[in-house]
């Protein structure tokens, strides 16, 4: 079945070039282009080549997306709109057993709707939410393993830098993506709050404090009816981010690339009126931070056109998807190998260059076989946000360690119950594609 996929193909070596410099701890985006050029070397191609195919990778409008989304959430953490969102949360729920665990997932489901990005989250509102889930009596690893599964579902809940770059590989319309994405988006949210009942085990103590944890009390001991107004007052402009920002998606008012422009501008607004906390160091920091994390992504993104342009060239599309086809008639054993694949890969790789390296092999297989391709894009993002919470190398785990102070294997055993959760999830997603199209099905 495998024949066709030989050891002397220049893609099959670039491939395995690729994991050897993995394996030596190279940076992405480095191995994505040492291991591409030496396959473009073996094939003959002239090496001038790269620069233009380079070029041509990033210079694509829907990639501006992903530089003003990481802008706009780092903003909406630095200039304390995050905060806000999480204190009216809190009073919210935070008088119901669990309470906060309820407003981690719930403020984790928010966030998505801002940031689009599984680390950057578990940085940005990590450390806020694990203090409270720790006055609500949760032990710190089982509140870190809900913070890191609720910012996985980052890279799902739209506007999501994961989907536009599927829409970008995929041809597929980015904003379609994001509707599809929504129920799947929320129903994940509802299998983490499955898991907080389970949670006595861990060290829940009874009912949650409530607005009493809350330290200091920022309403001064008021009533829970005025300290909810007063929350939800502070709280609204935070509030309004994803409306404004998915409203001005679906009513078509502005595309999902304009909308990360607009969230930014708005996340600025907010900050310098609304709330009066932006000031120039917090505009540089939120600059060079947002800088940095751009720059991770479009390198890869850079060095994945030449990948992805030697594996065009030397027919591995044909002869991975002819090898994928072969392996049963049946269509559905087929999904859970590539869900497998994706799981396993997403393991060790962050979500962006999975999909540079996997979709051009599965986007084929995908479309021989029927699969609706946003179906498709959403059941991927899943199982890339699953991958990022999974040991040992799940990228949040090790984020959450350094900002919780624990080993990596604490963490790990607390997003077990999350993991064992979510797997059941991506199972209900993948079973009934319906739950991903009925939107659109609506809205047409």
């Amino acid at each position: 079945m495998f024949e066709a996929i030989g050891i002397d193909s220049a893609g099959t070596q670039m491939i395995i070039v690729f994991f050897l410099l993995m394996a030596l701890r190279m940076p992405v985006a480095f191995a994505l282009g040492l291991s591409a050029i030496y396959a473009m070397w073996t094939i003959g191609f002239g090496l001038d080549l790269a620069g233009d195919l380079i070029a041509t990778g990033i210079t694509k409008f829907s990639l501006l997306a992903i530089p003003f989304f990481i802008l706009a959430g780092t903003l909406m953490g630095s200039l304390g709109i995050a905060e806000r969102m999480i204190r009216f949360f809190r009073v919210a729920v935070g008088g119901l057993p669990g309470g906060m665990g309820m407003v981690g997932t719930v403020v984790c489901l928010f966030w998505g709707a801002v940031s689009g990005s599984g680390p950057a989250s578990v940085a940005a509102i990590g450390p806020m939410i694990i203090k409270g889930m720790e006055d609500d009596g949760y032990d710190r690893a089982f509140a870190a393993g809900l913070v890191v599964t609720g910012a996985a579902f980052s890279i799902v809940i739209p506007p999501s830098i994961g989907l536009v770059i599927y829409g970008v590989i995929a041809e597929t319309s980015i904003s379609q993506l994001f509707i599809a994405a929504i129920i799947p988006g929320i129903f994940m949210a509802l299998t983490m709050l499955a898991v907080l009942p389970f949670a006595r085990r861990h060290g829940v103590a009874g009912g949650s404090p409530g607005l009493q944890s809350l330290s200091p009390d920022p309403y001064g001991g008021s009533s829970r009816r005025t300290a909810l107004w007063q929350s939800f007052r502070d709280s609204f402009w935070g509030l309004m981010t994803p409306v404004v920002i998915l409203g001005g998606i679906y009513s078509g008012v502005f595309t999902p690339t304009e909308a990360a422009i607009v969230a930014t501008v708005y996340a600025l607004a907010v900050g310098a009126f609304a709330y009066r906390t932006l000031t120039f160091q917090r505009l540089y920091d939120a600059l060079g931070a947002a800088a940095a994390s751009s720059a991770v992504v479009m390198l890869i993104v850079a060095y994945a056109s030449l990948f992805g342009w030697v594996v065009t060239i030397d027919d591995l599309v044909g002869s991975y998807s002819s090898a994928l086809l072969g392996l049963s008639d049946n269509d559905w054993i087929i999904l859970l190998v590539i869900m497998v694949i994706l799981l396993v890969a997403g393991m060790f790789m962050d979500p962006v260059t999975v999909m540079f390296i996997a979709l051009p092999i599965f986007l084929p297989v995908s479309r021989e076989i029927g699969w609706d391709p946003v179906w498709f894009g959403v059941v991927v993002m899943i199982n890339l946000a699953i991958g990022l919470i999974t040991p040992p190398v799940g990228i949040n785990l090790y984020v959450a360690a350094n900002v919780t102070r624990l080993s990596i294997e604490r963490v790990a055993r607390g997003t077990m119950p999350f993991l064992l959760a979510s797997l059941v999830g991506i199972a209900v997603v993948a079973a009934i594609p319906q739950m991903s199209l009925i939107l659109l099905q609506w809205l047409r």
